[in-house]
């Protein structure tokens, strides 16, 4: 059990012999007491007994005052004490208020690079699943072949089928030449049997 304090020894004192409030009327009485031992006729013995009880008296409002004394000064190092404490939790939860914000800074910028992350790795998902620029210039130029390749097929064909949109031409033309002939020649026939008939009649 650890060593007993002097604060601990006042406090007993005070539970045990109270806070001081007689202190005003034992002084008021020693002051009577003192009043009347000065013009008191009696005896030398009667005066040093009263002498002797004044002096109790005067120990007592000293022991009274020195107890309140020591109690002041006790409760100023108390406050003293509470003020150090009321300090220190004041600069801990100033501490402690700095640390919150620091950490949701902290997590507000953890957040951002997560979204950063995030918005790259969808980025270069994106971009992986296309070919990049030599690949894209390579497959430029297959296509540019083959259009080309495609645009003379193309032009081989039209002259084809402008030679045959001719060659049709010149074939109708001479399909209505050859139809104008036929007829020419059934109604030339058609005229000579017409004359053959009426000499026939006339025999």
């Amino acid at each position: 059990m650890g060593a007993v304090t002097d604060d601990e020894v006042i406090r007993k004192r005070l539970l045990i012999d109270g806070d001081g409030a007689g202190d005003d009327r034992r002084i008021n009485l020693l002051l009577k007491s003192f009043t009347k031992w000065c013009h008191s006729p009696g005896s030398p013995e009667e005066g040093f007994t009263q002498y002797q009880r004044m002096l109790g008296t005067l120990a007592q409002c000293e022991f009274s005052m020195g107890k309140t004394l020591m109690v002041y000064d006790m409760n100023l190092r108390e406050m003293e004490n509470y003020e150090k404490i009321y300090s220190n939790i004041e600069q801990n939860i100033t501490s402690a208020h700095d640390k919150i914000a620091e950490c949701k800074k902290e997590i507000q910028r953890a957040k951002r690079i997560r979204k950063n992350r995030q918005e790259y790795d969808a980025l270069a998902k994106i971009i992986q699943q296309h070919p990049d620029r030599h690949e894209t210039l390579k497959q430029l130029e297959a296509l540019d072949k083959e259009l080309q390749h495609l645009s003379h097929i193309k032009e081989n064909v039209d002259a084809k089928l402008e030679l045959r949109k001719k060659q049709f031409h010149v074939l109708l033309t001479t399909i209505q030449e050859l139809q104008q002939t036929l007829e020419n020649d059934e109604k030339s026939d058609n005229d000579d049997q017409s004359q053959d008939s009426p000499a026939q009649n006339g025999e």
